[in-house]
């Protein structure tokens, strides 16, 4: 019964709750209220992909109008060009019809004549070039080397620089030679007829040489020689019984008949020489340019109290070592001060060719 009494009044409550619930909205209202608004975004939607169309074609057209722009320009500047290559052809053109034509000659072999005194063989001819090439190849690559008192130019190789120069080495009667056993002999006074001359100086690039104005002589065994010019070595070339002298001065003369006649005097270091000093005085600022010197020059200072002298047959002392010289060496030398001798040796310390061999030639010398 209690079981019973529980159920009913369950069910009485559960009938009296369902009665008191509202009455339920109909479902049709719901769904068009809800379906509103997902119209409007649809639209909205709509209208951005339309808008992000349109925005996507202007910026190809913009592209394509850029295209078509620069399309355009390149081919202005292609008919420039063409235009400018035409105008250069032209004026290519117009020059080389302006431009004179090479005169062409016709070409004729020469006709080669029967040559019945010829006899010599081929082969032998073909040797005789074969060494004239040689020759002219080893001299040409000495006449690159110019001669020089040291080094590849040196007096060792003077006869081998230049074909003309062979009597450096050929030579029988070279000069400088060392002056000893000479036959004491009366020989005929050596005659000076010096007076005051122009003069000029110049630095050849081997020494200081002073070119003499005309009329200066000596005589020798009743020959005149008249002089060209003097210049100066370091030390002395000549030796006298073995001894060197500080330095020596070589006067150029030359005879009528081209012979050449040297007189050389000796120099030690003393007392300053007036000469000399005036040479240096002179001395040009640059080797092979010529200084005119303003004052005259008389040679007889430059010369000793003594006219004793030594003579025997030589050569010139530099290349090319001609020979048939007549060399008249003074005994007595002359002085010159230090500070003269160290204005010559800051320019060529040293510039004397060495001793040659005397080889038998007869030395004279005064009593």
């Amino acid at each position: 019964m209690r079981r019973l009494s529980a159920v009913l009044v369950s069910l009485l409550i559960c009938g009296s709750a369902i009665a008191n619930d509202p009455p339920a909205k109909p479902i049709k209202q719901a769904s068009a209220k809800e379906d509103a608004p997902d119209k409007e975004d649809s639209k909205s939607s709509s209208k951005e992909t339309k808008s992000s169309k349109s925005s996507k074609d202007k910026e190809a057209k913009s592209a394509e109008a850029a295209r078509a722009k620069e399309s355009m320009a390149a081919d202005e500047l292609a008919v420039k060009i063409a235009e400018r290559l035409s105008v250069l052809r032209k004026e290519k053109d117009d020059a080389a019809k302006m431009a004179p034509r090479p005169v062409v000659r016709s070409y004729a072999p020469p006709v080669r004549r029967p040559d019945h005194a010829e006899v010599k063989p081929k082969a032998a001819a073909a040797d005789g070039h074969a060494a004239n090439a040689a020759a002219l190849a080893g001299a040409s690559a000495h006449s690159a080397i110019h001669w020089s008192y040291e080094g590849e130019g040196g007096p060792l190789s003077w006869g081998k620089l230049n074909p003309s120069y062979a009597a450096c080495d050929n030579g029988q009667r070279q000069s400088p030679i060392d002056i000893r056993d000479g036959i004491h002999v009366d020989l005929d006074p050596l005659s000076f007829d010096y007076k005051p001359s122009r003069f000029s100086v110049i630095d050849n690039g081997h020494t200081i040489q002073v070119n003499m104005g005309a009329g200066n002589y000596i005589n020798v065994s009743g020959k005149n020689y008249e002089l060209l010019q003097f210049h100066f070595h370091k030390p002395s070339e000549e030796r006298v019984n073995g001894k060197s002298f500080e330095m020596v001065v070589h006067l150029v003369h030359k005879g009528g008949d081209g012979k050449l006649a040297v007189v050389a005097v000796l120099i030690e270091r003393g007392k300053a020489q007036a000469l000399v000093q005036s040479v240096w005085n002179n001395l040009p600022l640059e080797k092979n340019e010529s200084v005119q010197a303003l004052s005259t020059m008389d040679l007889n200072q430059l010369l000793p109290t003594k006219r004793e002298y030594y003579t025997y047959m030589g050569s010139l002392t530099t290349p090319p070592c001609s020979e048939g010289v007549l060399w008249l060496v003074m005994k007595e030398n002359i002085e010159i001060s230090p500070e003269q001798l160290a204005i010559f040796n800051r320019l060529y310390p040293m510039n004397a060719r060495p001793i040659q061999k005397t080889a038998g030639r007869l030395i004279k010398e005064s009593n």
